[in-house]
């Protein structure tokens, strides 16, 4: 199956044999291609020589053709601040300098940074399309109205609301015809990213914004593409809400807890996205911090409806190692990866002699028993299979966020975890075994040292 089809199966919350991997990368592809975020975002080939960059080194199974949430607001009059190494800022909002909303104008092809974009997105899809899926990142109607008012828009949702939902219908009318844009120049997924509705009430999401986000993601459906509704920042309190405006995906930060996005959007038959920590992970991590932050997520998210991304936009200066280091968990290369990379250079373990040892050893192989829950289960399945065989059998787990564990675990050939090893055999990949088969196993380990 082509990595694309994995990203599909996944949006549309079907099972899949391995969870699909969606770095967003925005901004970072200008640091693959070494040049500026500003010379990035202004130019059409800069945009393709990056993504197909990324693509090349990231092994992806899908990727943003952009990612830049001022595109629309630049087109209809909001002036820009860019950066070397971040994405442009909004500086301006027509509406607090003397505009009104009837003076706004809907941005087609021809307006702003459109013609750059919509030409980068077509060579994009043109070129990869066939073996990636391609997301079309739109702004989503209530940050697009900031953009557009400022934030004088949380005092106007009080004190003139009928002013804010006629703003909101237009913005709405924007997505629509950005992502139209979008579809025609080929993408297979329009995520609507509406970060500042994490610093509004349930209340006010299902006043403001889900009316709105709710038709756009209609009109998406209705073109037969896939839709996902992104949200930065701790919007815990309106992922409901969010799954009530029917799109097919909701992506998510590290500031959301993945287990609870995953068991809201089941209830509507939702796919999840998320939520690889940004900074603490992939910016200022290790490999094997990325390496565990990815398991972690992925014992969370599961094979049915999840695709393992970051929270956001990855930062400028996100090491390629640690993306790297990524990409590797999800292809099942973790072994060649650390190797290759030299992340273990000096670091030793030396095996027991497993034949000759008086004792029955079980090894398992975890990320961390205290925080990943699958590898807490299994930690207590071997525990209580080892209960009445006294001092014949002993057992240790060893957490691959320490780099000696990591290299007791490619000694043993471990290559998927949680994994249970008895006397160097690999018994149990990824599934917790039932105590009596565990038991099982313990006594024709015995049998082998002692004579059954």
């Amino acid at each position: 199956m082509k990595p694309k089809q994995y990203v599909m199966d996944a949006l549309y919350n079907k099972t899949v044999d391995r969870i699909p991997w969606v770095p967003f990368v925005g901004c970072h592809a200008a640091k693959l291609i070494d040049v500026t975020a500003s010379e990035y975002f202004k130019s059409s080939a800069n945009i393709v020589e990056g993504v197909k960059k990324a693509y090349e080194i990231y092994n992806p199974d899908g990727l943003p053709v952009l990612f830049d949430l001022q595109v629309e607001a630049e087109a209809m009059g909001c002036r820009l601040k860019y950066a070397e190494t971040n994405p442009p800022s909004v500086e301006t909002h027509p509406l607090e300098q003397g505009k009104d909303i009837e003076d706004l104008k809907i941005p087609g092809e021809a307006d702003g940074r459109f013609p750059i974009v919509l030409d980068a997105a077509r060579k994009i899809c043109s070129g990869l399309g066939n073996e990636i899926a391609l997301y079309g990142l739109i702004t989503g109607p209530f940050t697009l109205a900031l953009h557009l008012m400022g934030t004088d828009i949380f005092y106007e949702m009080i004190d003139n609301p009928g002013r804010v939902k006629k703003l909101m219908g237009f913005c709405k009318d924007v997505c629509i015809n950005t992502s139209r844009m979008y579809i025609e120049a080929g993408v297979d997924v329009v995520a609507l990213v509406d970060p500042m509705t994490s610093q509004i009430s349930p209340d006010n999401f299902a006043e403001f914004v889900s009316p709105y986000a709710s038709e756009v993601f209609d009109s998406i459906k209705s073109k037969d593409r896939g839709c996902s509704f992104f949200v930065c920042g701790n919007a815990k309190n309106n992922i409901e809400q969010m799954c009530k405006c029917g799109p097919d995906n909701i992506s998510i930060d590290e500031n959301i807890p993945l287990e609870y996005v995953v068991e809201t959007a089941s209830k509507y038959g939702i796919s999840v996205g998320g939520n690889i920590k940004l900074t603490v992970t992939m910016l200022f991590g290790t490999p094997m911090d990325n390496i565990n932050d990815a398991k972690n997520c992925m014992s969370i998210g599961g094979n049915k409806g999840y695709i393992l991304s970051p929270g956001c936009d990855m930062p400028f200066s996100t090491p390629v190692e640690n993306v790297k280091a990524i990409s590797s968990l999800v292809h099942g290369e973790v072994s060649e990866f650390l190797e290759s990379a030299n992340v273990l250079e000096g670091v030793e373990y030396d095996l027991p002699d497993y034949v000759n040892e008086k004792q029955v050893i079980i090894d398992i192989i975890t990320i961390d028993s205290e925080s990943c829950a699958p590898c807490q289960y299994m930690v207590k399945a071997v525990k209580i299979a080892s209960e009445g065989f006294g001092d014949k059998v002993t057992y240790r787990e060893h957490k691959i966020k320490d780099k000696e564990s990591v290299v007791a675990m490619l000694k043993l050939g471990v290559t998927n975890i949680p994994t249970i090893v008895i006397d160097g055999q690999i018994k149990h990949i990824s599934i917790i075994p039932d105590v009596e088969t565990l038991r099982g196993e313990i006594k024709e380990a015995l049998d082998k040292k002692y004579g059954g």
